[in-house]
């Protein structure tokens, strides 16, 4: 029986698989360890880091919608100080692959977020997160204009030599644009795509049912629109990696968004519902591997056949 080789290739950084948790899904790495042991997927994005603690967005921050949710959480996080004393060390000890990602309200807070992990031990790279639509100052900002996305990009590859990575908002003007500012700022991939504006309304009380009115949605109802926008920013940038996220919730998701271009993926809300999704997702890559005689996962990527005109 074929047993498909899972590993790919993010830029330089080389993952056992292609399943990585996403940020703000899978709390600081271990918070859902009884249902999926970190060190088993490809790797971990950490809860958005600032330089010091976050509280975030008042309640109520959460409203379901159909096939997704909305969210307005405001990157509440123990500050880079506390992960780094607290959380980061099990994590080294079980050898998870720790990819943090990184939130500020100026390019400085990003830039000292990333100085402070430069000094431990046991992380992989970051992620820059330019693209939370829940925030009134910093990360939008930023992933909203390329040339100070390009800035930004450029001052965070100064002061580290690990992976560096940008996650792109797909509420951009300009998604290509905002893709190759990342590129010519020295990212060496790019996460796409965060979650979209969007809101929900009670009617019975006529009022909006998350008190910043607005929020991210996220889940299965977003997945045609990440897939289209990973398969253009592939098409236009075929070498830069993309890391694709949106609505997954099976392997065939994952296929689905390697087919488009992207060399791994991210899950997060599907997590919500069944804790222990992603080694459902692994399990099912591989089969589905093994039933099409695919040896080597990392093939799969940009490999859609196109329709005859």
């Amino acid at each position: 029986m074929l047993t498909p080789d899972l590993h790919v290739n993010v830029g330089s950084l080389r993952l056992a698989n292609p399943v990585i948790a996403a940020s703000g899904t899978f709390g600081y790495g271990l918070d859902l360890d009884d249902f999926c042991p970190p060190e088993k997927l490809g790797g971990v994005v950490t809860k958005g880091l600032s330089p010091r603690p976050r509280e975030g967005a008042p309640m109520p921050r959460i409203a379901e919608t159909p096939s997704g949710m909305l969210n307005a959480i405001g990157l509440e996080n123990i500050g880079v100080d506390v992960f780094c004393r607290d959380k980061l060390p099990a994590l080294r000890e079980r050898r998870a692959v720790v990819i943090v990602n990184v939130f500020g309200e100026s390019a400085a807070d990003y830039v000292r977020v990333i100085e402070h992990c430069e000094s431990e031990a046991g992380i992989a790279g970051y992620e820059l997160n330019v693209s939370c639509p829940n925030v009134s100052a910093g990360g939008i900002q930023f992933g909203h204009d390329p040339r100070t996305l390009e800035e930004l990009t450029a001052r965070c590859r100064v002061v580290t030599a690990r992976p560096l990575w940008v996650k792109l908002s797909p509420n951009a003007p300009d998604l290509v644009g905002t893709a190759r500012a990342a590129a010519a700022g020295g990212a060496d991939a790019v996460s796409l795509v965060n979650t979209i504006l969007g809101m929900a309304i009670d009617p019975l009380r006529r009022l909006p049912e998350l008190a910043r009115t607005f929020g991210g949605l996220s889940g299965p109802a977003i997945l045609p629109i990440a897939l289209r926008m990973v398969y253009e920013v592939h098409l236009a940038l075929p070498e830069l990696p993309v890391v694709g996220l949106g609505g997954i919730e099976s392997g065939l998701d994952v296929v689905r968004f390697l087919l488009a271009g992207a060399t791994a993926v991210q899950v997060g809300t599907a997590t919500f519902r069944r804790p222990g999704v992603m080694l459902e997702i692994l399990a099912e890559l591989a089969a589905y591997c093994r039933d099409q005689g695919v040896e080597r996962v990392a093939t799969l990527t940009g490999a859609l056949e196109a329709r005859d005109a």
